[in-house]
């Protein structure tokens, strides 16, 4: 794990920069600065990873990039090989301007169902991709439907990562239900999953960040939300949200 080890050192530096981008957004945030590896000072939380499932897609992706560089935001974007496929600009667009990266599949199959062989040419081959795009090995993995068994987390090589607030933003394209979902359970160290595919969601991140960055949250990638929790992310171990220790 030596290498998730120097990522999530890398990410918790790049920490101080992206707080300094957030504050104008959370002027009434308080609670003072605490310090996190070495010299590097963040702000105390709460803190939250915004995910997105399913993309890219080149009509809605993009206008979520731009409207999260104007926030400071860094997501987190579990991403489908087949539409990685003629997108891969913005892929590059994605590792460039500080967001996380991961697997979700090449073609969004259900990993509890597949054998070895099926498993490994889903994951494996999107890990190929996306190493041939960003030029690194290390991403984490959320199954589709968040289906797996215990093969599933054996097989991984890599951190599996669901989610603790879900809008089922799938479900409808009600951008001020979702909105409502999201404001009204989001806890210091939840994840939040939502679909970059479908512009309604994208109106529904971009309210939430404002509205979450009112109230003083921070958001981050979930490699940060690690590192500032002083955790080292397992392979084949489940993570759901990451609070803070009480």
């Amino acid at each position: 794990m030596s290498n998730w080890k120097k990522r999530l050192e890398a990410g918790a530096l790049a920490l101080v920069a992206l707080a300094l981008a957030a504050v104008p957004y959370c002027p009434a945030a308080g609670g003072g600065d605490r310090q996190a590896l070495g010299e590097a000072k963040i702000p105390a939380g709460p803190y939250v990873a915004l995910t997105f499932d399913d993309g890219p897609r080149d009509a809605t992706t993009p206008v979520l990039l731009d409207g999260l560089a104007q926030r400071g935001v860094r997501a987190t974007f579990f991403v489908i090989g087949e539409n990685v496929e003629g997108n891969e600009l913005l892929l590059q667009r994605m590792e460039g301007e500080g967001h996380q990266i991961g697997l979700h599949t090449y073609h969004h199959k259900m990993l509890d169902q597949l054998n070895a062989a099926g498993f490994y040419a889903e994951v494996d081959s999107l890990r190929a991709t996306l190493t041939a795009l960003v030029g690194r090995e290390e991403f984490m993995l959320r199954p589709p439907y968040g289906m797996m068994n215990a093969a599933t987390q054996t097989r991984a090589a890599a951190p599996i990562v669901l989610w603790s607030v879900d809008p089922e933003d799938w479900s409808d394209r009600d951008t001020a239900r979702q909105v409502s979902v999201i404001l009204d359970n989001t806890q210091d160290g939840d994840i939040i999953l939502l679909h970059d595919i479908y512009p309604a969601s994208v109106d529904t991140a971009l309210q939430v960040v404002d509205a979450l960055m009112s109230k003083g949250f921070h958001f981050v990638t979930v490699e940060q939300l690690f590192a500032i929790r002083g955790k080292t992310p397992e392979n084949g171990k489940v993570y759901r949200k990451l609070p803070p220790e009480e």
